[in-house]
């Protein structure tokens, strides 16, 4: 007579049979025994920790990273299942090690750092997209499609669209797109004016300057806005070398006494 062996039904047909194991795990004290069988357990539920981070292979991350943080979640889930309650390993040990691959995005793979609410924000966006791309064709769907996509306000929404673009930096040697003759952001940035180190200084001598006699004024104008030599002064003004020489220190002493004076 053939006796009828039940089959116990797992979410996934390569799903392995472990439920004896962990029963066996869960009464045995701690030793090397208890660690092979565990290590056992853990070895045959590695092709699903595989499946499920072959699910974020796309978002970035080497895939052998991604196996690595999907094996952490697996560990947690054999050392934290409870055979007792009556559940498959597989439905806790999925959401667990899925859970871990996200936790890893959110706290290792933004470039910045950026506050836990916009990263909700941007996934919530970015699945909206996902979905409104099957009914909207050859457009990115607007801010109002999906803020009525996910009840989220517009605001929320484009905070989630801008964390979308700054999930990574871009370098500063990146060549800009469409560019074919090597021009790269940096080409694009402006840099340190050096002339604003003296803005202070020019308005703090404009009152003295123009307080100065007109001649004294007009040598130092020559001298140091028209650059013109001393002698080429002295020949413009019909006096000589000299008294230009001493005409602009006289000048200048006079000036930065007075603005030192006035610093003071």
């Amino acid at each position: 007579m053939q006796t009828r062996t039940s089959v116990k039904q797992h979410p996934h047909d390569d799903a392995p049979d472990t439920a004896e194991a962990f029963r066996r795990l869960s009464s045995m004290p701690a030793g090397p025994e208890r660690d092979a069988l565990r290590d056992g357990i853990v070895e045959a539920w590695l092709p699903m920790a595989d499946r499920l981070a072959g699910r974020f292979r796309s978002r970035g991350e080497s895939f052998e990273d991604l196996r690595q943080v999907a094996t952490l979640g697996l560990v947690k889930a054999v050392d934290r299942y409870d055979p007792e309650r009556g559940h498959a390993f597989e439905s806790y040990a999925v959401p667990t090690v899925t859970g871990e691959i996200k936790r890893h995005f959110r706290d290792h793979m933004w470039t910045l750092h950026v506050p836990r609410r916009v990263q909700d924000l941007r996934n919530r966006v970015r699945s909206a997209c996902q979905d409104l791309s099957r009914s909207v064709s050859n457009r990115r769907p607007t801010v109002a499609e999906i803020a009525a996509h996910t009840k989220m306000s517009e605001e929320d929404v484009r905070a989630g669209l801008e964390a979308l673009e700054s999930f990574s930096a871009l370098s500063l040697d990146a060549e800009l797109p469409g560019s074919e003759d090597g021009y790269s952001l940096s080409d694009a940035l402006g840099s340190p004016d050096p002339a604003l180190d003296t803005v202070v200084d020019r308005e703090a001598v404009r009152a003295r300057l123009a307080a100065l006699p007109e001649r004294e004024r007009a040598i130092l104008y020559m001298r140091f806005f028209s650059d013109m030599t001393q002698s080429r002064i002295a020949e413009e003004l019909g006096i000589s070398q000299m008294h230009v020489s001493r005409l602009i220190s006289r000048s200048c002493g006079r000036v930065r006494e007075q603005v030192m004076r006035d610093t003071a």
